[in-house]
């Protein structure tokens, strides 16, 4: 018989065991974040893994890029495992990552040719996803160095993680201050809230790009958790996945994920847009639009372990791709190698490609004004 999240919850917090490197062991109680050396860069630089805990749930977080490296979480019987994709070592982040885990910016998403015009200046960035630019360009966010703060408040745990992106940082304009907080509290929840100021106008869209299996990583396609999306419309792409503008609706296609269903019920169709993604990598926008304070997105959920995760942002958009290029040569934290559908992504932002269509929600920050999003994952099982 399933237990209740509340009892999977203190079954977590009473035995008070740290995590292994297995990713099977119950969680700890809230302590303060602790810091250790995880791997030095080739100029020296060390790179640290924060760990949090709080809630029955267990972040580890790398002060390079912002990386979710692991994100352990109770099945339906309280045991824990990593569900987030990621290596264990430095030196394959910073070779070889498809952007596990990673804090994406400035541009999280795709930008037709690396271009666009603000207030009559036009900006070209650097091309890194064929004719395009992507999640940032070359150098993004995910492959910066961040400083990181712990806090502990009550209830909650976390971090928070701050750079300066200098003005012309990728093409971007403007010298961007960017804070970004991680935090654990203790209903189950992993809180992201992002804020941003500039001192000239620029273009912000920033995100996580955690790859998710609620099974654990490694263990093999997602194909079967179910994903309930609370959205009507979506941004059909290009050849080059890049939105023609046009907010078309899901009724009647293998976007419709408006009732739960297994991810991989449709995802063999012969559907032109599945075909340009090589599956699922497309924005959903969501009914709920731009909103003040975290509104539901989403529910994801796999049967076996019985965990499920719902989502909550402020933003209007986003982007659900289901690991169609992990292609079995990257090995991962468990030992084992990642093929295509091991894992997916949902990824909560502004439309990509914003800049290009003024039709779109704006993604435009102005001096003077503060760039702010949140985006909260709860966990429980059922």
């Amino acid at each position: 018989m399933n237990t209740s999240r509340r009892t999977v919850i203190a079954a977590g917090l009473a035995a008070g065991v740290a995590a292994t490197s297995a990713g099977t062991a119950r969680a700890t109680t809230g302590r303060a974040p602790t810091r250790t050396l995880f791997g030095t860069l080739d100029d020296g630089t060390p790179v640290h893994l924060w760990t949090l805990a709080r809630g029955g749930i267990r972040l580890g977080v790398l002060s390079y890029g912002g990386i979710v490296h692991r994100l352990d979480v109770p099945d339906r019987h309280g045991r824990l495992a990593n569900i987030a994709l990621g290596f264990d070592n430095l030196a394959d982040y910073v070779a070889k990552s498809p952007y596990f885990g990673a804090l994406i910016g400035r541009y999280g998403n795709r930008i037709a040719a690396g271009r666009f015009t603000l207030d009559g200046h036009t900006h070209q960035l650097p091309l890194n996803d064929g004719a395009n630019s992507l999640h940032g360009g070359t150098k993004g966010f995910d492959k910066q160095m961040w400083h990181v703060e712990p806090f502990t408040h009550g209830s909650r745990t976390g971090i928070t993680l701050s750079r300066t992106s200098p003005d012309g940082e990728m093409g971007y304009p403007g010298t961007l201050k960017v804070q970004v907080t991680y935090t654990l509290t203790a209903r189950g929840e992993w809180r992201i809230d992002y804020a941003a100021t500039t001192d000239r106008a620029t273009v912000v869209n920033l995100t996580n790009h955690t790859y998710f299996n609620l099974a654990g990583e490694g263990s093999g396609p997602v194909s079967d958790h179910t994903l309930e999306l609370a959205a009507a419309r979506y941004t059909p792409v290009d050849a080059g996945l890049i939105p023609t503008g046009e907010l078309a609706r899901v009724s009647g296609t293998p976007f419709d994920f408006r009732r739960t269903k297994p991810i991989g019920r449709d995802l063999r169709q012969g559907h032109q847009q599945l075909l340009y993604g090589k599956g699922f990598d497309h924005n959903w926008v969501l009914d709920k639009g731009i909103t003040a304070e975290p509104e539901y997105a989403l529910t994801l959920a796999e049967p076996r372990s019985g965990r499920v995760m719902r989502v909550s942002t402020t933003e209007p958009g986003l982007q659900f791709y289901s690991g169609n290029f992990l292609d079995g040569t990257l090995v991962g934290t468990s030992g084992r190698t990642y093929r295509q559908g091991d894992a997916l992504c949902l990824e909560t932002q502004h439309f990509p490609d914003s800049p290009n269509h003024p039709a779109f929600p704006s993604t435009v920050l102005r001096p003077g004004a503060t760039y702010r999003t949140s985006t909260v994952h709860t966990f429980s099982t059922r």
